[in-house]
Parts: structure tokens; C-alpha cells; sequence
């Protein structure tokens, strides 16, 4: 039969042009997500600022955990876990001596990294990697000096070539420079030869870089330089008793730049969700119009039943004409695939989800599987679509050709039940999940098994919806009845029609409206919570205490306080958190306290969100044991219990404590309560520091509004690449039933119907066919909201803008009319008279 399969293939191009277009665009999005995912894995970083280090030594950037299960019977299966913390790791400066002792080394060099930006004339120079370092360890990368001399006293510094070259800096300039603490000015004694690629340098005198720093008794990492080969067990045998690590070879990029690290973890994440995502829409949709494609096929089949053709035949020569159309669809598409990968990790990386250091991987697998893939999909939903057609007994094929089924089978009525049950499940499911990491997957899949559901029970709801819209339908005279005697007759091409406008609706609303109603929710929580008169802020790298302490001086001033953010791990679970200045804290920030008081928040205690107090299992009083940022633990006492964990995080601590554990300790806000005092006062307290800028209510709510946008382009750039593939498949499935009504459209202009009636008895069905699609894909999208919001927000009403929505709504109602209108042109272009004897 692979031979028939072939030849109805080179008969039937157009009919398989729709099947093959789903294919290819399904094989490009699960090759481009296996891409993200294989670079997750198994993603390097090649090292620049320690490039001519063989061995870097660094702290342990996980926090670890050993799981203990007790499998019965006396048998205990232990699982070590691990997650990667958010803050640089820093050790003991006195492995340095320590190794340095080792047999076989040659020197050793340890490595001071703080943020360090360079201001000229009052502005920051542009770019976001800034690091400073002591002119002693140049030696890591190397640097050598192109100019002038090494930097000697606290007020020297010497720039990198590249850093030279953006900020016109030459020997003798002098800078301001935003390190840890202060501004402060510095003069350029030296220009390096050299410069890297993804960061910019600043080198300054030992003692200096220490202070800076602000961490006596650690170092960043420690280069370790063999006098020859790479003996990493004897490296690493000095370091027994110490959380240190050794790195060598790709691996010390990791420790060199985190975000790459961190980043990782979120192409995880990303591409399995999107991948997922992706498999399960391209099922449903190749299903749907395989199944399109063999409805067309009623005559072609029944007369091979007819001539005796077994059903096992008929089974396999469709099975054959899939895997035909998979296999060159999945090879095509797969070869785009990789393409739309670059894509995406271009997007990602101007974004700042994905640092440019971390360079995409390309392998046979993500090709390999996206063909394979394709290939099981095409079988799949060929062998499904075909299921009923190829046992329908020889005497009835004929008849069932010509008049389609008044009623669902049994199986997929029960298919169709069990999905709706699923559905519901997973909505129940989805009102109990509290973090995003969580909800956002199984928000996806709840979409999708919702319209698999709607899907198998299409033909049932679309005759239901047509009983009702027929009656207005019939009062527009001829375009208007032939319409709803279409409708009806064709219940199962109109389910065809309505699936993937359906999935269309429902997954574009879910993909933008769960990120409008977090970032609604968040940025309301933060807006009630914030009473605050003034807000500092900064165009640069952050308000440094100095200017908060400029602030506190300004008579009339209340409260002053700075805001930190980092992250934590309670166990292996993350938190986000923020460290406030606990005096006066109720007069700038309402955290809404459910119990205990902020009046208690110190160095040893904490303020936890109602949602990770649930979840924790903690109330006011409690003692929480956590891991900061840079790996110290700490056990803090739960002072207070409050309600705006997603405006403010779900920790709240003392600054004092969070800035003394993060990379940059500079604040990203400063609240001000000041109700008498001027802005112009204040504003000229905070005059000599760069960058720094007193914020107005209006502009702090811009803020908010601009930093919600940001955070959500990511996941609308991947997901939008679903709502782009199911847009296309709308349009496919459309043009396909419109395509195959030439007959019919035949005899309608040969019984005396022009052009213009059958155009508007088209436009009046794709109307019917998109609201239907539009009714059932917002309810999807509505309950599944509903339960994410509940969720997530507590609150039963999710944030749907009405623009978006509108907009939605119409772009698939231009779709539709679209794939509809020309293809109905081209079709009615041809003489009735042959268009019948064609099909004959």
C-alpha cells in the first residue's frame, strides 16, 4: 500500500499541502525548543577574565540537600539534590597560602570581582557588565598595560582598552567611580593592551580593591597556575574541610559569569514548557487536519472499500501517505527549526534572559527528534482521523461518503468525557498552586486538554450552537439560509474549522493574560503599599547609602529607606526577598501585616508572605533556617506575617543583613517620607551623585508599569511562537474546507446563486464559525485564568485588558475571513459545468 500512498500523494498535492504545513511549522518549533533545552543541559561558557588561568578555585554556588526515603522493608533510598544560588560565592582568602603549598604549583593568584561604574561629566558610560579588581590579579586573564603605569594609591585606577576607547578615557583622565559604597573620584594611570569581549575591566590598587570589595578575609575565586599539566585531585585535596571547588577547562566560565549559569536553568525551564506546549498543540492541530483531509477523501475511500479494500489496508496506506508527508515535513521543518532557534536566542539575550556569553548549542538531537517526533505525530493523528472511515462496512461506504454521520461514535463521545474530566481536574489543580514556576506549565496544559475536549466533542457543540444562531442567521434572505443549511449538514467540517480558532483564542488569551494579571496584581500590591512622598532611583547601578544618608540629613525628613532585593532558598526552594531599613518602616512601605508587627524586623528576624507562610507551614514566632544569596545560612525568628508578598517579595529582612550578602549592595529604591519638605530640596541633597533622580508618585507608577512589560516579553516572545503556530493552523483548516467545496459552490451557481450570494453565505459562516471558536476558546481562557488567578493572586477576577482582548478577537476574525474569502475566489473563478466533471 506504500506504493498507493505514494501515488495519491502525487495525485492529491493540495489536499496534503494543509497536513504538511502543520508538520513542518510543528518540526521548526520542537527543534528550536530542543535547541533551548539541549543548551540548558549541556551549554559552556568560555572563560575571558580567567582564560589563562588553568584551574579556578571558587565557592560552591549550590545549596545542596540529601533527601532520605524510607522505601519499606528496611530499605532507605537517598537523592542529594542541588539548586544554584543567586549571589557570588566568596572563600576564605587564606587558601591562597594554603595552596600555594601545593606540590606542583607554581603561583597562585586570588581575585577580588565587585561592581565598579565609570561616570564622566555626570553619566554613567553606557553597558551592564562593570567589574573592579586588584591590578595583582591581571595576571588571571592577562592583562598587560598598553599605557602608563600600574595603579599604586587609592585614587588611581586603569581602565581596560575597550572601557578606554567607549568613555574617550586616556592616561591622566579623571573619573567618578560607583563601586559598593560612595562615588568617588579616581584618575586613569593606565590603559590596558587588552580587552574582553562581554565585560568591561577596572583594575585598582590592592588595598583599595579590598576595601571596595567590602568582604576582609574573602576572595572571589583563586587562580591556580601549575608549573605543568592540570593535577585538579591534588588541587582539590588541599581544599578538604572547605566548601571550595576546582574548575578547569569550559568550566570555569561558569564561574566566572553566574548569569550564564543562571540562565541555564531558565532555558531549562523555558524549553521544556515550550516544548511541551508545542507537542501537545501540534497533535491536536495535525489531528485536526488529517482529519480535515480525509473527510475530503469520503468518496476516494468508500470506493476502495467498496472494491474490496480491507480496512487493514485502508489503514495502512493512509499510515503510509502520513509517514511519507511526516518524514519530508519533519526534515524541512527541523532544518527551520534551527534557524528559529538563532532567533529566539537573539531575542532572549537582548531581553537579558540569556547572557550573551552563553553560546547556543547545535547538535544532531534536537533534529533528530524533532523528524522523529513529526513523524509519530503524522502517524498518530493519520491512524486516529482514519479510525471510523476505514471500518465502515463496503455496502454503506457510498452512502456514508455522501451524507456524513448524524452522531458522534461511542469512543470518541467516552474520549471526549474523559478530556472534559481532565480539564476540570486540572483547573481544581491549578487553584491550589502558589508559585509561578508551578501554575505556568500546568496553565498551558489545562488550555490544551480543555480544547482537546472541545475538539473530540466539536460536531455536538457546533449543532447545539447552530440550532441557536440559525434562527437570526435565517432572517438575512438567501446568504443567511444557505449558510445555516450549511452549517448543519457540515457539522463535522465546521468542527474542523472551529478547533484551532478555538485553541487560537484560548492560548493567546492564557499566554498574555497570565503575565497582565501577575503583573496587574504584583504592581497594585506595590502601588497600596507604597507611602512613600518621594522615591530615589538611579539611571545606573543603584542609590548608594551615602545619598540615602544625604536624604536623612535634609531637615523634615521622617523615614529613609533602602530597599535591597535578592533571593533566597528555604530548603531548595526559592524565595524572593528584600532587605528595608526597619526604623520607621510603616511610614514608607504598608507590607498589609495579617499578624505579629514590623516593629520587631532586626538582624535576626524576618517578615514572611502569607503564600510562602502556607507553604511552609510557619506562623509568627516560628524560626525559619535559610540560605542567602552567597550561601550563609541564617535561622531568623518570623517577626510578622503580611499579605503583599507579590508586590514586595515573599521575605522581607533587615538591609543591614541582605546588603552584606549580595553582589551589589546599592539600593534599587529609596522610600521618603517627607510630607513638608520641597522636591527641589531634596533633589539638591542628592545632586553630586550620578545617576541618582527623586521620583514623583507618576513616575514611580511608570516604573512599575514599564518594569511589568519587561519582565513579561520573554514568555511572549516564546509562547507567541504557539499562538503564531495555532494562527497558522486556523488559516490552514480554513482554507482547506473552503478548497474542497468546489463541487458545491458548482451546483449552487448552476441552480441560479451568483457569486455575491455565495460569498456572503461564506462570510456569514466563517462569521458563525469564529464566534462559536470565540465563545468556547474565551471560556477556556476564563477558567483557566479564574483558577491561576485564585491561585496565584487570591482573587477570582484575573486581569484581561479589553484592548488585547478586542484585538485578539478580531485578528481571528480576520483570519478567518481571509482564509476563507480567497480561497472561495479562486474556486468560483472556474466554469461550473467542469468544476463538477472534474470532481467526478
Amino acid at each position: 500500500m506504500l506504493g498507493f500512498a505514494l501515488s495519491t500523494l502525487r495525485s492529491r498535492k493540495g489536499g496534503f499541502a494543509g497536513a504538511f504545513v502543520a508538520l513542518f511549522c510543528a518540526a521548526a518549533l520542537v527543534c528550536a525548543c530542543g535547541m533551548l533545552l539541549e543548551t540548558g543541559l549541556r551549554g559552556t561558557v568560555k572563560p575571558e577574565r580567567y582564560a589563562a588561568a588553568p584551574i579556578i578555585v571558587s565557592g560552591d554556588q549550590n545549596v545542596h540537600q540529601t533527601i532520605r526515603k524510607d522505601k519499606g522493608g528496611g530499605k532507605v533510598k537517598v537523592k542529594k539534590k542541588a539548586k544554584p544560588l543567586s549571589e557570588r560565592v566568596w572563600v576564605p582568602a587564606t587558601l591562597v597560602e594554603r595552596l600555594r603549598s601545593v606540590p606542583g604549583v607554581r603561583s597562585v593568584v586570588g581575585e577580588l570581582t565587585f561592581p565598579a561604574y565609570v561616570s564622566v561629566n555626570g553619566r554613567f558610560v553606557p553597558g551592564s557588565d562593570f567589574w573592579g579588581h586588584a591590578w595583582e590579579s591581571a595576571a588571571l586573564t592577562p592583562f598587560t598595560l598598553g599605557s602608563g603605569r600600574a595603579p599604586s594609591a587609592a585614587g588611581e585606577v586603569v581602565a581596560d582598552a575597550d572601557l578606554a576607547r567607549r568613555a574617550g578615557l586616556a592616561v591622566g583622565s579623571r573619573i567618578i567611580v560607583q563601586a559598593t559604597g560612595a562615588p568617588a573620584p579616581y584618575t586613569v594611570v593606565g590603559v590596558t593592551a587588552q580587552a574582553l569581549g562581554h565585560q568591561s575591566a577596572l583594575f585598582f590598587s590592592a588595598d583599595e580593591a579590598r576595601r571596595l570589595a567590602g568582604r576582609p578575609g574573602l576572595v572571589s575565586a583563586i587562580g591556580v597556575f601549575p608549573d605543568r599539566g592540570i593535577d585538579l585531585a591534588r588541587v582539590a585535596s588541599a581544599l578538604t574541610g572547605t566548601t571550595a571547588t576546582v574548575h578547569s577547562g569550559s568550566d570555569r566560565g561558569r564561574v566566572e559569569f553566574l548569569d550564564a549559569e543562571k540562565a541555564r536553568v531558565k532555558l531549562i525551564s523555558v524549553g521544556g514548557a515550550l516544548g511541551g506546549t508545542s507537542l501537545l498543540v501540534a497533535i491536536l492541530v495535525v489531528v485536526g487536519t488529517f482529519a480535515l483531509s480525509i473527510q475530503q477523501r469520503y468518496r476516494e475511500i468508500a470506493l476502495l472499500r467498496a472494491v474490496a479494500a480491507t480496512p487493514r489496508q485502508i489503514r495502512k496506506m493512509i499510515g503510509g501517505e502520513a509517514l511519507v508527508v511526516g518524514v519530508v515535513a519533519g526534515l524541512l521543518g527541523s532544518v527551520a527549526g534551527v534557524g528559529l532557534g538563532f532567533w529566539l536566542r537573539t531575542r532572549f539575550v537582548a531581553y537579558g534572559a540569556m547572557p550573551a556569553t552563553l553560546d547556543l548549542v547545535l547538535s544532531p538531537f534536537p533534529l533528530f527528534a524533532a523528524v522523529l517526533t513529526t513523524v509519530i505525530a503524522a502517524w498518530v493523528a493519520a491512524r486516529v482521523s482514519a479510525r471510523r472511515t476505514a471500518r465502515i462496512k463496503p455496502v454503506e461506504a457510498l452512502g456514508d461518503a455522501a451524507l456524513q454521520p448524524p452522531r458522534l461514535g461511542l469512543f470518541r463521545t467516552l474520549t471526549g468525557l474523559v478530556f472534559m474530566g481532565g480539564a476540570v481536574t486540572l483547573t481544581m489543580v491549578l487553584t491550589a498552586l502558589t508559585t509561578e514556576p508551578a501554575s505556568t506549565p500546568v496553565t498551558l496544559l489545562t488550555v490544551v486538554v480543555w480544547s482537546v475536549a472541545v475538539a473530540l466533542l466539536g460536531p455536538v457543540i457546533a449543532r447545539v450552537a447552530i440550532a441557536v444562531l440559525g434562527v437570526p442567521l435565517r432572517l438575512f434572505r438567501v446568504g443567511g439560509h444557505l449558510a445555516t443549511a450549511n452549517l448543519r449538514a457540515g457539522a463535522r467540517r465546521l468542527t474542523g474549522v472551529i478547533t484551532p480558532l478555538c485553541l487560537m483564542v484560548a492560548m493567546a488569551c492564557a499566554i498574555l493574560f497570565v503575565q497582565d494579571t501577575m503583573g496587574h496584581a504584583a504592581a497594585g500590591q506595590a502601588r497600596a503599599g507604597d507611602l512613600a512622598d518621594h522615591t530615589l532611583s538611579a539611571n545606573g547601578p543603584g542609590v548608594p547609602g551615602a545619598a540615602a544618608d544625604a536624604v536623612r540629613k535634609v531637615r523634615g525628613v521622617t523615614t529613609v529607606t533602602e530597599i535591597v532585593h535578592t533571593i533566597v532558598r528555604i530548603g531548595l526552594t526559592k524565595y524572593g526577598a528584600q532587605g528595608v531599613t526597619p526604623a520607621g518602616l510603616g511610614h514608607t512601605m504598608d507590607l498589609g501585616v495579617r499578624s505579629g508587627s514590623l516593629s520587631r524586623l532586626g538582624a535576626d528576624t524576618v517578615a514572611v508572605s502569607t503564600t510562602a507562610a502556607s507553604s511552609l507551614g510557619v506562623r509568627v514566632g516560628d524560626r525559619v533556617k535559610l540560605t542567602l544569596g552567597d550561601g550563609t545560612p541564617a535561622d531568623l525568628q518570623i517577626a510578622a506575617i503580611y499579605q503583599r508578598g507579590l508586590g514586595f517579595g515573599d521575605l522581607t529582612m533587615s538591609h543591614d543583613l541582605v546588603a552584606a550578602h549580595v553582589d551589589d549592595p546599592l539600593s534599587s529604591a529609596v522610600l521618603i517620607a517627607a510630607p513638608a519638605v520641597s522636591p527641589d530640596v531634596l533633589a539638591a541633597a542628592v545632586h553630586g551623585y550620578p545617576g541618582v533622580r527623586l521620583l514623583d508618585r507618576a513616575a514611580v507608577d511608570a516604573g512599575l508599569a514599564a518594569q511589568e512589560q519587561a519582565n513579561a516579553e520573554v514568555n511572549y516572545v516564546a509562547m507567541g511562537l504557539v499562538i503564531a503556530f495555532t494562527a497558522i493552523a486556523a488559516i490552514n483548516a480554513l482554507a482547506m474546507a473552503t478548497a474542497d467545496r468546489t463541487r458545491e459552490f458548482a451546483l449552487l451557481r448552476l441552480v441560479g446563486t451568483t457569486r455575491r450570494q455565495i460569498l456572503r453565505m461564506l462570510r456569514w459562516e466563517t462569521l458563525t464559525g469564529v464566534l462559536i471558536a470565540v465563545v468556547l476558546g474565551t471560556g477556556i481562557a476564563l477558567l483557566t485564568l479564574t483558577a491561576f488567578s485564585i491561585g496565584m493572586t487570591g482573587s477570582a477576577a484575573p486581569y484581561v485588558p479589553p484592548v488585547t482582548y478586542l484585538t485578539i478577537v478580531a485578528f481571528a476574525a480576520a483570519l478567518a475571513l481571509v482564509a476563507t474569502v480567497l480561497p472561495a475566489r479562486l474556486a468560483l473563478r472556474s466554469n461550473p459545468a467542469d468544476a463538477i466533471g472534474s470532481r467526478e
